[in-house]
């Protein structure tokens, strides 16, 4: 094991021998107060601790902490202004097949910083190793990697907390802090692609109008982009590579990265709430931005390697990777644990977040290499007074074999369902659909949630998501194009369940384009009004197209960037979407607490939910397995509901008839004749030959076109 003279970085910088404040423990990071300020790092296997501070230009004053606490390094430093530059520094064991990555001369990020400042220069100075991985390098990366920086925010938020929508009442919007606003016209160029330009009346105001009722922002912990990148001159657009856990993306500010994108994030929350729209963060703690055991000292490497990263158990210091990106966090080590509840915890008190999103949950779920439904994670999270409240979404895989866990997370989290997804992308498919699966998806999926209890909520449907073809795309191409991702089209998925209707990629035929406006069309409305909690991808209700990139996380230009002019935007598709949330909004029939039973709520009643074949009558056994059938026939009783109200009253609604015709060519179907429905009227439509307000009566005939969808309300 090898050591580094502090003399090989310290003649670099003033070091101040003075002994700082005890300070204290408990809690982690730089607590800013008017005398002094506290910082404190947990390093447990550190042998020796400085905080570094730097002044406007640059120079670096080094502080020893003396004080080391149950595996914390603590002190207090008189006369630190808020804003102050900081960040640490370790010495210790260098034993790499160990887990040990000691090096003073690589300056740490603080795990705990509340804003982080500055980039990662290019080049290999944050590298804790020389070339050949065994020694030490003695090189000072300090003026190569960024900054923590001394916050203390008095935010005024004029009593605005969370808003605590009910699931059965959420409609998720996922988007992109920067992409979003880029180009909007009617955000001040200032602002566009920032935290305030996010949170600006433009914005607010067109997902109203939309129906939307929650964001969720694509990773806004601080995140690097990966060397490997860099190399290729491209960044990390999507931010699924976190350094800072507390800290908002110090990029998507627009008045600095001194503490202000703190308060500019705070004022983009309020601002949203004040709009009626919750506001949910995808959280990437699975791994980190130091990727694997070869990569760069960033922070954790630097202050518990060993704890922090899970290890394989064949020695030579394997990591254990079920992330794809190089390192798993160890969520059963104190440290790591400790980090990411703290975390979870500032952006739900200090920040006002609504809800998370995790990435790859079942790497966290794991304790050693079992993913473990009751471990520490999970246990931890369902206890915790503040967090067990919030909204819960987990990503119910990793990028292992044994990883996907589909319906199997605990109350109270929720999960998205790729089931959903590949079904309804199979169903909208022609000749690729069946009926059975899709009725399945429809209902919210009982087969997955209501063995354990769960509601139907618990199925966060999608149809696309950031990751993969937009709903655009999905119809224009069958097959990746990523070439500009600069990986020669390896990269990326290629099961898409993807169409192109005849011809790959955009064309000038009429005929092409209006039928792939209406398969979006139809793809988003099924989303809208299935049972569970639906979530959009910014912009696939108005046609935007990532060119056939279906991994475009490197492509921070017009690829990922929302295009907000009319000229090229699918707005008919927005129409339908818009309607199809109205619908849900309007109508709790729509969007139901209870799983249907398919049967009657009361004596005497309807059957909650009644599946019909195109001849009329109810669906049999034998038409289940029937692989011709493409049309189905969903009939949704709202008198009464299953749900009682708020004081224990029997609610009605307007029942439904909603009718799929996945298959090409036009059917006749016959509409029930029965005491629960008599006329109705067309209430949604992407059949231009049954226009909105066309009226219906049982027992008569009615036309779908081919590959429509059709929503009729009892009247």
């Amino acid at each position: 094991m090898g050591r580094v003279s502090l003399n090989t970085w310290r003649w670099q910088h003033h070091d101040e021998t003075t002994p700082l404040w005890p300070g204290f423990h408990q809690q982690l990071g730089a607590t800013w107060a008017p005398e002094a300020t506290n910082f404190a790092v947990w390093a447990p296997q550190a042998t020796a601790a400085w905080v570094c501070v730097f002044d406007e230009e640059g120079t670096e004053t080094s502080h020893r902490l003396t004080e080391h606490t149950l595996g914390v390094w603590h002190g207090k430093l008189p006369g630190v202004r808020v804003g102050q530059r900081y960040g640490f520094r370790t010495d210790g064991p260098w034993d790499p097949g160990h887990g040990l990555r000691f090096n003073p001369a690589k300056l740490l990020l603080d795990p705990y910083a509340r804003a982080i400042s500055g980039e990662v220069a290019p080049g290999d100075l944050a590298l804790p190793h020389t070339g050949d991985g065994r020694s030490r390098d003695p090189r000072d990366s300090a003026p190569a990697v960024p900054r923590s920086v001394v916050v203390h925010d008095e935010f005024d938020w004029e009593g605005d907390t969370r808003l605590r929508t009910r699931w059965r009442d959420t409609v998720i919007y996922e988007l992109h802090v920067k992409g979003f606003t880029q180009l909007h016209d009617r955000v001040p160029e200032e602002l566009r692609g920032t935290y305030a330009g996010l949170g600006s009346e433009a914005v607010t105001d067109y997902l109203n109008d939309l129906g939307v009722t929650a964001v969720e922002l694509l990773p806004v912990q601080h995140f690097l982009t990966e060397p490997s990148v860099a190399e290729r001159g491209m960044t990390n657009y999507w931010g699924y590579n976190t350094i800072g856990y507390l800290a908002p993306h110090a990029a998507y500010s627009s008045t600095g990265d001194r503490g202000q994108q703190v308060t500019e994030f705070k004022q983009m929350v309020k601002n949203f709430h004040r709009a009626g729209i919750e506001v949910f963060l995808d959280v990437v703690y699975n791994h980190t931005a130091e990727g694997g055991p070869t990569g760069p000292s960033y922070s954790f490497r630097g202050l518990d390697d060993a704890g922090f990263y899970k290890r394989s158990g064949t020695g030579d210091d394997a990591y254990w990777d079920v992330t794809g990106c190089g390192n798993t966090v160890d969520t059963t080590n104190p440290g790591a644990l400790r980090l990411i509840l703290d975390s979870l915890r500032y952006w739900v008190t200090e920040m006002h977040v609504d809800g998370f999103r995790f990435d790859l949950a079942s790497a966290l779920a794991r304790t050693g290499h079992d993913i473990d439904m009751h471990g520490a994670f999970l246990t931890t999270i369902g206890q915790d007074p503040v967090l067990r409240y919030v909204k819960l979404i987990a990503e119910p895989w990793d990028a292992s074999m044994d990883g996907y866990r589909v319906g199997s997370f605990p109350p109270p989290w929720v999960e998205w369902n790729d089931r959903y997804r590949d079904t309804m992308r199979d169903f909208w498919r022609p000749g690729a659909g069946s009926v059975r699966e899709a009725a399945s998806r429809l209902a919210g999926s009982s087969d997955l949630y209501a063995d354990d209890g769960r509601s139907p909520y618990a199925s966060v449907n999608f149809v696309t998501a950031h990751d993969g073809f937009t709903l655009r795309d999905w119809t224009t191409y069958e097959h990746k194009h990523n070439e500009a991702n600069g990986e020669d089209n390896r990269d990326g998925t290629d099961g898409n369940r993807s169409y192109n209707f005849g011809h790959e990629g955009e064309t000038d035929d009429p005929g092409v384009i209006a039928l792939r406006r209406r398969i979006a069309s139809n793809m988003i409305a099924t989303l809208c009004l299935s049972n569970g909690s639906p979530m959009i991808t910014a912009g696939d209700e108005r046609g935007r197209t990532q060119r056939g990139n279906n991994n475009a996380y490197v492509q921070d230009n017009e690829v990922s960037w929302l295009d907000w002019r009319p000229d090229d935007a699918w707005l008919d598709v927005y129409e339908v979407t818009k309607a199809a949330l109205r619908l849900r909004r309007e109508h709790p029939a729509l969007r139901q607490r209870h799983h249907f039973a398919g049967s009657p709520t009361i004596e005497g009643g309807p059957k909650d939910l009644a599946w019909l074949h195109p001849e009329g009558r109810e669906m049999s056994p034998l038409d289940w397995h029937d692989g011709t059938l493409e049309v189905i026939g969903m009939f949704v009783s709202g008198d009464p509901l299953r749900s009682p109200g708020p004081r224990g009253e029997q609610q009605r609604d307007a029942s439904f008839m909603l009718w799929f015709n996945s298959g090409e060519q036009p059917v006749e179907v016959a509409l029930p004749d029965n005491a629960w429905v008599r006329t109705g009227e067309v209430v949604l439509s992407t059949d231009p030959d049954l226009p909105h307000g066309t009226a219906v009566l049982a027992g008569e005939p009615l036309t779908l076109g081919g590959l429509t969808v059709v929503v009729l309300r009892q009247t």
